[in-house]
């Protein structure tokens, strides 16, 4: 398939790659290049397509394996991997990079709750070791005084603050944040559906009709739409013969006909989809079955409602879910300006780790959803912080944050 590399992506990435192998006098050259950005944007996916379009082979490590029963492990793979690597472009003769997927997730601290063990201590000093040392890399309980090839290191993640600060500084890593614009994301979805016979007008029409979305949510469009045939065939084979026939037959696979891949039927799908997304962020069945554990919900207690500190100081106290008039003031200016709401809760042990967690709609566009939302948040969350949340959706990013309810005794 015709699949799309992004210019800024391949540049940025070629460029670091090549300045690594080569000798500048006087030029100190970070060996590690961060790539972050949200969740299903393609982060991994591009860098194989630009290995692949410039020759380069790469020795992967997963975050997965930066932890251990036994103390060392990890620290232990990544010298040696690196070592292979070098090794290999010594063999190969050719550039070969060592890259490690999901970084953050692997040596990241996200909060309060994440444990920080032994081998994500070894895992941060050690590639601050291979940064600061690119061609004296050794291996425990031996020493090797020939230098080896350096070798630069490609890490991919979503959130890099997560990570241990002196290891992302820049004489250490290079930061490359990947957040695929429309033109971007209308040349990946068109080498998606490069077979499918959609025209450019339909997969831009495809792509501006779920703008918000990441580029994995095209790709899993796409296999939705052969749902349709593969329920066919195993009802047609039957529920109790639908493992033989797959897995263990003397027959020849089941082959599919091309499915119906029309710009109304890639939208039905994909709008199924985004319900499914939105069940999943509106259920919050974790804080019901954490609040019935605590014994919580026997006693509404009353509020206290504020405006933001940028405005008079006008608080009261109330016994409803009403919301005052300057609460209301500023829902109406945050909407005028064209930002989306959203509304959070977190209750007294979380609030002092900034552990919010969503309240029904994460993008409040109309001032009734958004008085009728809040309403019955402070109804449901009476004994928890409430806070309001402007959205500029077209930066993605926080505008407004603003506490609307403390419990009673704050």
């Amino acid at each position: 398939m015709g699949y799309y590399i992004s210019p800024r992506f391949l540049d940025k990435l070629a460029v670091h790659i090549t300045k690594n192998f080569l000798n500048i006098p006087g030029i100190r050259v970070p060996l590690i290049l961060g790539i972050h950005g949200r969740k299903g944007e393609g982060k991994s996916f591009q860098c194989e397509l630009a290995f692949e379009k410039m020759g380069i082979e790469t020795t992967l490590i997963s975050g997965g394996e930066l932890e251990s029963p036994d103390a060392g492990d990890p620290a232990r793979l990544i010298r040696l991997r690196y070592r292979e690597t070098a090794e290999l472009v010594k063999v190969r003769g050719k550039m070969c990079v060592l890259m490690i997927n999901d970084l953050d997730a692997g040596a990241g601290r996200f909060d309060e709750g994440t444990q920080y063990t032994v081998n994500t201590q070894l895992v941060n000093a050690t590639l601050m070791n291979i940064a600061d040392n690119p061609t004296d890399v050794q291996l425990p309980g031996s020493y090797d005084s020939n230098p080896i090839r350096r070798v630069p290191i490609i890490v991919t993640g979503n959130d890099f603050s997560t990570l241990y600060a002196p290891l992302i500084r820049d004489g250490r890593m290079e930061k490359f944040y990947w957040d695929p614009n429309r033109d971007d994301k209308v040349g990946i979805v068109g080498g998606i559906f490069a077979e499918d016979g959609l025209s450019q007008r339909e997969i831009e029409q495809f792509v501006d009709t779920f703008a918000h979305q990441s580029v994995d949510f095209f790709s899993a469009v796409r296999s939705r739409i052969y749902d349709e045939q593969i329920r066919e065939f195993i009802y047609k084979v039957g529920f109790e013969k639908i493992s033989m026939r797959v897995v263990n037959s003397a027959e020849a696979p089941p082959e599919f006909k091309k499915p119906d891949f029309s710009l109304s039927h890639l939208i039905e799908a994909g709008n199924l989809m985004v319900g499914e997304q939105k069940r999943v962020e509106n259920s919050h069945l974790v804080d019901e079955y954490n609040r019935l554990n605590r014994g919580r919900g026997s006693q509404s207690k009353p509020t206290v409602t504020e405006t933001p500190v940028s405005q008079p100081a006008i608080s009261e106290t109330t016994n409803n879910t009403h919301l005052t008039l300057d609460t209301q003031a500023q829902i109406r200016q945050i909407l005028s300006q064209g930002y989306t709401i959203s509304i959070e809760h977190v209750d007294e042990r979380r609030f002092r780790t900034g552990s919010w967690q969503s309240c029904g709609n994460l993008q409040i566009d109309a001032k009734s959803d958004a008085i009728s939302t809040l309403e019955s948040c402070l109804g449901e969350y009476s004994g928890e912080y409430v806070r309001l949340v402007g959205v500029d959706p077209q930066a993605k990013r926080r505008v407004v944050e603003t506490i609307i309810q403390r419990p009673n005794n704050r």
